[in-house]
């Protein structure tokens, strides 16, 4: 498992050297960055937020002149777009720069706006898979790693599961046809992993039983629907 610092010098997108022969190219692609919006940065809850503080600066002011009402309402309103904008806008940075690439023998991650790196999960390292669906077939599939080796949390936001400090998991956060791309990292997981066992149920693609998981997140499976 390496990170590089290779943006600049990338053999291809999201590669940061040529694939060796005989390794073949599977999926490619980038989240979704409305999605990504939504999800790891909480524009819409920042949103909700910010209208319920306005609306509680509306009924304590009720009673002032219209012109004091106004100003103050102006400015808090101007204030949270500024903040939802910015957020808006580092989400399709983020989006924009980041590229997944799955393999037939790994996964690659190269995520970063300013300080981008590439990480390199070899499917053999690769634990377990859990897809967390969202609106649109969008969804997350977050990836537990065997052994020791650990990525720091803040390296790997906002592709990471969330709130998972201690064991962070690096996660393809909010990409179309999310189940699609499950399948196939099944498939090439499996490939790679002839001699472990699939688990079908609510632990496939592992080697040993994987942690409890959130309600809403469902393990990639080896039975298909």
């Amino acid at each position: 498992m390496n990170a590089h610092h290779e943006h600049e010098f990338e053999a291809a997108p999201g590669l940061p050297e040529p694939l060796p022969q005989g390794e073949r190219l599977l999926w490619q692609g980038s989240p979704d960055w409305r999605a990504l919006a939504i999800h790891a940065f909480h524009v819409r809850k920042l949103a909700i937020y910010f209208t319920g503080m306005l609306a509680l600066q509306w009924l304590y002011l009720l009673g002032e002149p219209v012109g004091s009402v106004l100003m103050p309402l102006l400015t808090s309103g101007v204030l949270a777009t500024v903040a939802l904008g910015l957020l808006a806008l580092t989400a399709w940075f983020s989006a924009r720069t980041t590229i997944y690439t799955l393999t037939d023998r790994r996964i690659l991650m190269r995520v970063g706006i300013v300080l981008t790196l590439t990480f390199n999960l070899p499917l053999r390292k690769l634990a377990a898979a859990a897809i967390r669906p969202q609106a649109g077939g969008h969804g997350d599939i977050a990836l537990t790693l065997t052994g020791e080796d650990r990525i720091a949390y803040l390296n790997l936001w906002p592709h990471a599961r969330p709130w998972l400090l201690k064991q962070p998991q690096p996660s393809l956060r909010c990409v179309p046809d999310a189940q699609k791309i499950g399948e196939l990292i099944l498939q090439a997981w499996s490939t790679q992993n002839a001699d472990a066992l699939a688990i079908v149920g609510n632990s496939s693609i592992s080697h040993s039983p994987a942690p409890a998981r959130q309600s809403r997140e469902r393990d990639i499976s080896t039975a298909t629907a």
